[in-house]
């Protein structure tokens, strides 16, 4: 991009020193017809330049527009992983709260059993917290697997489209 900032720079200057050329030859007076082949010339040489200025010019522009969809891409992908780091940290902290209930009934249990109590409900009571880690060890996997499919969609449909 600076190369074509560089080219557009050079071309303006060159416009202008073409310009106050064609000037000065108006204000001499002298416009023999050596001159007006001079003039045609240097006509022809503006309007080559003002047309590879006005080339410059779009290619610019084409390069901005492309950089900025770039950067639009960028942001929303930084925000979909934002909004994944997110989903994930709040399953780590409900399996963190499930693992902590079941270690809490498993000691409760380990208690009982070291005073040969057996109570059905405190059974029940742990097999439905164990039953609850489980669900969301599930739920875990299955974010992680949308995940992964949610990866692999876009590499999916760029390689059919190159197929």
């Amino acid at each position: 991009m600076q190369q074509i900032a560089e080219l557009e720079r050079r071309i303006t200057a060159a416009l202008e020193r073409i310009g106050r050329g064609v000037e000065s030859l108006g204000a001499q007076g002298a416009l023999a017809p050596q001159v007006d082949g001079d003039m045609s010339q240097l006509s022809e040489a503006l309007d080559e330049e003002r047309m590879a200025n006005a080339q410059l010019t779009e290619r610019l522009r084409v390069v901005r527009d492309k950089d900025q969809a770039e950067k639009v891409a960028l942001a929303a992908a930084r925000d979909g992983l934002q909004d994944q780091l997110d989903a994930q940290a709040d399953e780590v902290n409900r399996l963190r709260r499930s693992l902590d209930l079941v270690n809490e009934e498993l000691a409760d249990l380990r208690d009982l059993a070291s005073r040969s109590v057996v109570e059905p409900e405190h059974i029940n009571k742990a097999m439905l917290t164990e039953l609850e880690a489980l669900r969301s060890a599930r739920a875990s996997e299955a974010a992680e697997i949308a995940e992964i499919v949610a990866a692999l969609n876009p590499l999916i449909a760029e390689a059919r489209h190159h197929a």
